[in-house]
């Protein structure tokens, strides 16, 4: 995971789209795989940057369910170019 960084009890990554659309299309596979999950992350979008952040925050840290999707997130990034 070196894109992600920790702080604290979450891990962050920013995502650099090649475009404002694939950014988006990139947050609706991200939306997809969350929900399947039952595990939402934060996202901020910038024009075309994204800003994540996981945490389980009925734990109040991490767990495997951030690591699991912060690796589909590296998928679907890898996979826009981004």
């Amino acid at each position: 995971m070196s894109e992600w960084t920790r702080e604290g009890e979450e891990l962050r990554r920013t995502i650099t789209a090649p475009d404002f659309p694939t950014a988006i299309r990139i947050v609706d596979e991200i939306a997809v795989k969350a929900e399947e999950m039952n595990h939402h992350p934060d996202i901020d979008i910038r024009w075309r940057t994204l800003h994540l952040v996981l945490t389980t925050h009925d734990t109040g840290g991490l767990t495997d369910l951030d690591h699991r999707l912060a690796a589909i997130i590296d998928d679907i990034a890898a996979k826009h170019g981004a």
